[in-house]
């Protein structure tokens, strides 16, 4: 399955969208301590978004975070690698995504498609990912498998056999996914065709499945020389949460990733960076199959990891405060008061090592259209730069972001992937264990001046979707 930036919110890890969410006290917050099976009220200045989560780093630069969860004896396990669409070379678009395929081929000692079936045997569940910063794996097992699949993990880290015989055949699955998701999906091909003039130099306008054309030419000596320059344990992070302690993940690292060679190679990814953008652009596709036109805008926006101090959390209040759910400006306005749209909301997506983007999205209710749809996004816009925000509005989105939060750390998966996600993307552990306290202390001015910033429209793509003329005739 292929991970990537999205106007869907389920991609915002930080703030899971629920539909049960209620507003928090901005003196205290209720933290999900379930990890200890209890609740606790945490004074603001001592908050933590988890308590108990503890880390090291193996000889070989692997880094470990371990996160307790001691309410049933069940752990997801994770392997990170700071590798991802973004990283691939000129011509090779889709590389990464094909390798994590492949690395369910066979090694030197499992066969071909055994790997799975050796998780599932052991009552577990398994998968795999790629984004454009980042490629994961996991597995979700009982406590007392974590020895086994960290040793399947381990020994495809290096010891992965690629031919001809496996290779070719999944890269026609590869091309199938490409035709059912992508080729077949006019909202993604939307999507792709936006983000490819959205980035003037940057890859993320490439997308995370490749070109088809180019999938169509990669090759066993591709994958393998992407393999060997990027999977190593100095390139990943093992990430395990639920009924273990750190003393016994770091027992287990050692024993099966700590023989594992340091990689002398790796290097710092450096990658094209984005010029100024100077020019608004619009993208419209038709097609016969769309029911509801659609609205969307993007606007280049940096990321956690490169804005400055402060704006990740104001973009982040932003996104929700004026399209973040049915309390925010969008819904109240354009659904609820005028009756101009069927859906309309915003998001922030900032979990990237590079840049990020505000994106907002609407679809028109019957008798409105998607031009007039688009006025009256511009509309609100506009009263937002020039009128501001309240404090009430800002308290009121912050509460509802801290309170997604917890309600998405209950999960244990959930929970493990944010910290990959952002580790992957140049964060830290304590990044996100500050990430609540940076979210209260953002305040109206601090909003405003990030509305005022990188909501210019010099610095977007617009997108419609609609139906195609001659299916209308």
């Amino acid at each position: 399955m292929v991970f990537k930036r999205t106007g869907c919110n389920d991609m915002k890890l930080w703030s899971a969208m629920s539909a049960g969410a209620v507003a928090r006290s901005a003196a205290f917050f209720v933290i999900a301590l379930a990890l200890s099976g209890s609740l606790a009220i945490v004074p603001a200045s001592a908050r933590k978004l988890v308590e108990g989560v503890g880390t090291f780093e193996l000889e070989n630069g692997m880094q470990a975070v371990v996160i307790p969860d001691h309410r049933a004896p069940v752990v997801t396990h994770m392997v990170w690698y700071r590798v991802g669409s973004a990283d691939e070379l000129p011509g090779e678009s889709g590389i990464a995504h094909f390798l994590e395929h492949l690395l369910f081929q066979g090694t030197e000692t499992i066969p071909p498609g055994e790997f799975s079936k050796i998780i599932a045997r052991n009552g577990g569940q398994d998968n795999a990912f790629t984004s454009y910063d980042y490629t994961g794996y996991y597995q979700r097992v009982a406590r007392d498998r974590l020895d086994l699949v960290m040793g399947l993990e381990a020994d495809r880290m290096i010891n992965i056999v690629l031919r001809d015989e496996e290779v070719l055949p999944e890269r026609d699955v590869v091309i199938e996914e490409r035709r059912s998701r992508t080729d077949n999906n006019p909202g993604r091909r939307l999507g792709e065709q936006m983000d490819a003039v959205f980035y003037l130099s940057h890859p993320y306008g490439t997308p995370i499945i490749g070109w088809k054309h180019e999938i169509e030419e990669l090759n066993t000596e591709q994958a393998a020389a992407f393999y060997e320059k990027f999977y190593a344990p100095n390139n990943a992070i093992l990430i395990v949460a639920g009924d273990v302690t750190v003393d016994e993940v770091r027992a287990l690292a050692e024993k099966h990733y700590g023989p594992i060679a340091y990689n002398p190679d790796i290097r710092q990814r450096r990658r094209s960076q984005e010029p100024p953008h100077q020019a608004a652009r619009r993208v419209t596709l038709r097609d016969a199959r769309v029911t509801t036109s659609q609205f969307r805008r993007q606007y280049l926006t940096p990321s956690y990891r490169t804005a400055e101090p402060g704006e990740g959390p104001a973009l982040e209040v932003l996104g929700q405060l004026f399209g973040g759910g049915s309390t925010s400006r969008l819904y109240r306005e354009l659904i609820i008061k005028r009756r101009l749209a069927v859906s309309a909301g915003a998001w922030f997506y900032g979990d990237s090592l590079d840049s990020g983007s505000v994106g907002l999205y609407g679809a028109p209710a019957p008798g409105t259209n998607v031009e007039e749809l688009e006025a009256a996004f511009d509309e609100m816009i506009a009263d937002l730069l020039e009128n501001g925000v309240s404090a009430e509005e800002v308290e009121h989105a912050k509460n509802i972001l801290i309170a997604d939060t917890i309600y998405a750390i209950d999960s244990q998966s959930r929970l493990a992937r944010i910290f990959g996600v952002a580790l992957t993307s140049g964060q830290s552990v304590e990044d996100v264990q500050e990430w609540p306290n940076r979210v209260e202390a953002v305040t109206a001015a601090e909003v405003e001046a990030v509305a005022g910033k990188y909501l210019r429209i010099e610095a977007s793509v617009t997108g419609l979707l609609l139906k195609s003329e001659e299916a209308s005739q």
